[in-house]
């Protein structure tokens, strides 16, 4: 659905007067796990706050509609100009690509049970794709999952071992895919489940979401056939449904967190002053500073592209993959001259510059290393020379 332009923007300007003068105050909030994630305690508390100011959950509409994408990009920017602001507006990963999945292909008694408590910000979620490299399970490459699924009366049993599945800690709703003889199946499942085991959350270099990148183990977990969304063999399909639109979700926050690290590096330089000068006014750092602004908007721009293209109903597979490829690289650069701008005191916890970094840093990995989409549209660039020469 879309409300236009002048409305998301209304929307927008809410959430960001709701973020930075409720949210920001929290940045330093000790209420963190062993991984400096946010606890549930606080992600909670914050959401009270959100749903107050009638900021929760902002891109889905009071009758279950979403924006488009070029509006929901206008927003989820805002969102992001605080790394708890995903959190307390509940647009963060993986519930919020995981809410347009459900919104767009669940049927009602699906969406009712498993969307709804995601939409009210009562409940986590978690996306169960990812596998051990050790076990040599799917990763980039989602042919080689090894999980299996087969069906058992009235319910499938579930085993396998997942990996890096962000915010399984905690979460209430699962969607996990696992391999039939007929292909790739998708389900959704309670959680928790004693047949879904953590055996272990690994520190990682990015602090933003709640229960860390957990890897699982999967015991006989019986689900009911009715929890399977679509038919056998269509869990890649309903992937593809997800893929493009949450790629592109994770562009619009971080690109939210660049810009307010880049407002504080500017802070900085006009205040600091060396050698007889505001370090602006010294070209190195001016001219970096410069570049930030170029890269923003680059950006930008490309988010609104693919944004477009995902709004006409296309999948927008390979458009995503160079909006991933550019704004995750260009935000890096962005991060990393403000960590520079700042000296020591971007490496510090005094600001959320250091953490903007890290988390851009591993935003270059998730969705899709740099190098598999390079790889992906390397080949779409030979499919099309051998079709346009009737290959």
């Amino acid at each position: 659905m879309s409300i236009g332009i002048e409305k998301a923007l209304e929307i927008a300007d809410r959430v960001e007067r709701f973020v930075r003068e409720e949210v920001v105050p929290y940045e330093r909030d000790p209420r963190r796990d062993h991984h400096d994630c946010p606890t549930d305690e606080l992600v909670m508390e914050l959401r009270e706050k959100a749903r107050a100011a009638g900021v929760l959950t902002p891109h889905i509409l009071a009758d279950g509609s979403h924006l488009s994408q070029r509006e929901t990009a206008i927003v989820l920017e805002r969102t992001g100009l605080s790394p708890l602001g995903p959190l307390a507006c509940n647009t963060a990963a993986p519930d919020e690509g995981n809410m347009y999945l459900l919104g767009k292909v669940g049927g009602p008694e699906i969406r009712e049970r498993f969307l709804t408590p995601l939409v009210e910000g009562r409940a986590r979620s978690a996306f169960f794709m990812t596998e051990p490299a050790a076990d040599g399970g799917a990763g980039s490459d989602p042919s080689m999952m090894l999980t299996t699924c087969r069906p058992d009366g009235n319910h499938w049993v579930i085993n396998g071992r997942k990996a890096f599945i962000t915010g399984a800690d905690g979460a209430k709703v699962g969607i996990v895919m696992a391999k039939a003889d007929e292909g790739a199946c998708m389900f959704l499942v309670d959680l928790p489940d004693p047949a879904i085991t953590i055996e272990r959350v690994p520190n990682t270099i990015d602090s933003s979401m709640p229960g860390g990148h957990a890897t699982i183990r999967i015991d006989n977990l019986r689900v009911p056939a009715d929890q399977m969304l679509g038919q056998a063999g269509e869990g890649f399909k309903y992937a593809q449904v997800r893929l493009s639109p949450a790629r592109l979700s994770h562009c619009m926050r971080w690109l939210g967190a660049c810009t307010r690290a880049n407002e504080i590096a500017t802070d900085y330089a006009c205040r600091r002053h060396a050698f007889g000068k505001p370090l602006v006014d010294h070209e190195g750092v001016g001219f970096m500073l410069a570049e930030n602004l170029i890269d923003l908007k680059q950006a930008e721009l490309m988010i609104d592209w693919c944004a477009d293209v995902l709004d006409t109903g296309d999948l927008g597979t390979a458009e995503s993959s160079m909006a991933k490829v550019a704004v995750s690289e260009a935000l890096m650069r962005v991060a990393d001259r403000c960590v520079q701008v700042m000296g020591g005191s971007g490496v510090t916890g005094d600001t959320i510059v250091e953490q903007v970094f890290r988390e851009v840093r591993a935003f270059r990995i998730y969705d899709g290393p740099t190098e598999v989409h390079k790889w992906s549209l390397a080949k779409k660039v030979k499919r099309d020379w051998k079709a346009a020469r009737g290959a």
